[in-house]
């Protein structure tokens, strides 16, 4: 992984992806610094999308108020997406914009699809908390609708045995698994961050990302976002990124020297002055 300051931005920067925990967040929260760097990305123009592992329930507050152009949450299924722009006013991280925003929300699969999945979802991870010493579902589990999520480090810790069973047993039980920062993720279907990532662009901008993708930044820290790393030429992992490096294939190519939000500031300060 190579220091921010090897990084060479192409003409025509199109935007920043980002995951949440851990990358925007510090410690569960976001920091002002990172706030304020949401704001001058977007403020540059830039196109900034958010995309993570939590509940669309769990993202809601944050679609309404952060200055993003959408997020996309429980891995690439749904979507919030801004209805109402944003007021004229100078954006700050006391107040980003003037209210709560109207959201749509989208979703990847059909109705009939999501309660079928939901329902054989729950049977797993009832059979995941039964068999799984010590595995107990993610607080935040009443807000997701398309996956579900057993908690390894936020407010209990899961020793890596114990995670690695709960990920086999999901894919036993034919599910997608992959893990975060914090959580192991499970879900039926095709969708995960990248395909996410091309949805929303193609859905929210008429874009199509694999033909501009070198001209998009990602940005994470765990495992679940390899699939990211391995794709985007211009891909960057925050400094608290070393604690999955023995796990990872695929590694960003690039490197914050600081950790979680305040990384995250970092690499929107190399971006603005590499423009």
């Amino acid at each position: 992984m190579l220091p921010l300051s090897a990084l060479r931005l192409p003409p025509g920067l199109v935007g920043v992806l980002t995951d949440i925990d851990d990358t925007l967040t510090t410690e569960g929260a976001i920091t002002p610094d990172a706030l304020q760097a949401l704001a001058d990305l977007k403020a540059a123009g830039l196109r900034v999308i958010a995309i993570t592992g939590r509940p669309v329930g769990w993202s809601e507050p944050f679609a309404q108020t952060w200055p993003l152009d959408a997020i996309v949450a429980e891995n690439g299924a749904v979507a919030l997406v801004p209805v109402t722009e944003e007021d004229s006013g100078p954006i700050s991280p006391q107040r980003p914009y003037s209210g709560r925003r109207a959201l749509s929300k989208i979703y990847q699969q059909d109705a009939a699809t999501r309660a079928h999945h939901f329902a054989r979802m729950q049977q797993v991870l009832a059979q995941i908390e039964r068999e799984v010493p010590g595995a107990r579902r993610a607080t935040d589990s009443a807000g997701r609708e398309t996956d579900i999520a057993i908690d390894h480090s936020e407010f209990t810790h899961l020793p890596q045995d114990a995670i690695d069973q709960v990920v086999r047993t999901m894919r036993a039980a034919g599910m997608n698994a992959t893990v975060s920062s914090i959580h192991i993720n499970g879900w039926f279907g095709a969708h995960n961050k990248l395909e996410g990532a091309r949805w929303i662009v193609r859905e929210r901008l008429g874009r199509d990302l694999d033909t501009e993708i070198d001209r998009w930044v990602y940005v994470g820290d765990s495992t679940n976002d390899q699939v990211m790393f391995e794709r985007f030429p211009l891909s960057v992992g925050v400094a608290n990124i070393a604690r999955f490096v023995p796990q990872l294939r695929h590694l960003p190519r690039h490197v914050t020297q600081a950790e979680r939000g305040a990384g995250f500031a970092e690499l929107a300060r190399a971006l603005l002055a590499g423009r």
